[in-house]
């Protein structure tokens, strides 16, 4: 434990103790806020405000007119855009902001550049970044054609909405990687506070975490676990005492959610246990649902933890010598006893192993746990639902975060297992000494 404690806390000083975010661009150093929507640069004659990326925009009609493929760029005309096509950059700079930043400076360029760079890198969710793309083109035309492509800047498609669409006037169809779109304002305008380091920094983030998703991982693995560990030893126990041929049956039902992709498994467990199905229709009469609440968690996670479980206490007991048990027999030992004072002392370290195992793999189900269970904050949102949600929404932290509590989490068993196993080892060779 001393290890374990040693390197959580080294991935979690790494966490804390970056820097607050700035971003050097060419010879401009961009300090960017915290949620990324606003940017400054020291000495410039302005800043930007009301950042936003869109990766994904419509090739709807606006207001009974086609535009092309549009991004809705907000109740303002007096906007700055910057579209990135293939290998190059249109960037627009509206008249009303020529007194701030105007579009035939170079200094004006290179910063407008330096700021777009630096917010587009700080909102990226994995796709194109601008800072990657040498070629750009800068405009105050608020209709720009280049290479057979048309882009509109500030269309007002409907009363006080405003667009930024992009148009192939050749008859193919084109859209952009990515649009950036910002205010530009006046250095005074934005305030850019150096945010909190060291230990404050990871208070506030702590402080920020909806911590429901540790709450709900707990409680869903430890209940699984307790049905794993029944039903894996009842299961194992049972397929030794029937004919050969059923053993093969059952030993296939029990084996196939380990094989099986778990978001397949969840697909069958949705269809078998829906609303639609008279088991489940029967669990809603009874005030029960099981789809889609917390129930279905422990159910997904047994489902597809239980085959290690199973298959472990299967092949522990089968290693047992059939002489020594039938031996008592002899003695008049019921199958119960033989079971609880014979088999199971004598296969526990399997046994334990194979529940250490079980309860990993519960506690990282994903895919048959968001098909039957769903992303209910608070209810079924898992450690794993949430770090694909988080990362979904741009919360790369948070998804790190959780990410790191699932690591330390597996470390802890694998640990677990090691130990336990040189331990059991470690005894037997006394034993046979």
């Amino acid at each position: 434990m001393k290890h374990l404690s040693s390197i959580a806390a080294f991935i979690l000083a790494l966490a804390v103790l970056l820097p607050a975010p700035a971003y050097a661009e060419g010879p401009y150093e961009v300090l960017v806020s915290e949620g990324g929507g606003s940017a400054k640069i020291e000495g410039a004659t302005f800043a930007l405000d009301g950042f936003s990326r869109f990766e994904k925009g419509s090739n709807q009609e606006r207001g009974g007119a086609y535009i092309g493929y549009n991004y809705y760029a907000g109740s303002r005309a007096d906007y700055a855009a910057a579209v990135q096509l293939d290998d190059r950059v249109v960037v627009y700079i509206p008249p009303a902001s020529h007194s701030l930043c105007d579009v035939a400076d170079p200094t004006s360029k290179e910063q407008i550049k330096a700021y777009l760079c630096a917010l587009d890198e700080a909102n990226n969710k994995g796709g194109a970044l601008l800072v990657d793309v040498a070629d750009w083109i800068f405009t105050s035309e608020s209709v720009f054609v280049i290479d057979g492509i048309q882009v509109s800047f500030s269309v007002e498609a409907q009363p006080g909405k405003f667009y930024l669409g992009i148009l192939s006037t050749t008859g193919v169809p084109s859209g952009p990687d990515h649009a950036d779109i910002a205010q530009i304002v006046a250095p005074d305008a934005v305030s850019i506070s150096s945010g909190a380091t060291g230990l404050a920094a990871f208070g506030e983030f702590l402080s920020g975490i909806d911590m429901s998703p540790l709450w709900v991982t707990l409680k869903t693995t430890g209940c699984a676990i307790l049905l794993i560990f029944v039903l894996g030893l009842a299961a194992a126990y049972f397929t030794m005492r029937i004919p050969k041929r059923a053993q093969d049956i059952f030993d296939t039902l029990f084996t196939i959610p380990m094989v099986l992709p778990p978001t397949v498994c969840g697909f069958l467990l949705l269809l078998l246990l829906g609303r639609n199905t008279a088991v489940g229709q029967w669990f809603i009469d009874i005030g029960f649902p099981l789809i889609f609440s917390w129930p279905a968690t422990v159910i997904a996670a047994t489902v597809v933890a239980f085959p290690l479980m199973y298959r472990s206490c299967r092949g522990a007991f089968e290693n047992l010598d059939p002489n020594m048990l039938d031996a008592a027999r002899t003695l008049g030992w019921s199958n119960r006893r033989i079971f609880f004072k014979l088999m199971i002392p004598l296969t526990w370290s399997s046994i334990a192993a194979a529940t250490v195992l079980a309860f990993a793999r519960a506690l990282g189900e994903f895919g048959a746990t968001l098909f039957l269970a769903g992303n209910y904050v608070g209810i079924t949102r898992t450690i794993p639902i949430a770090i694909y949600f988080e990362w979904m929404s741009g919360n790369t932290d948070v998804a790190i975060f959780w990410t790191v509590i699932i690591l330390l989490f597996s470390f802890a068993v694998i640990l677990f297992i090691n130990l336990w196993g040189r331990r059991t080892t470690r005894y037997r060779q006394r034993g046979e000494d």
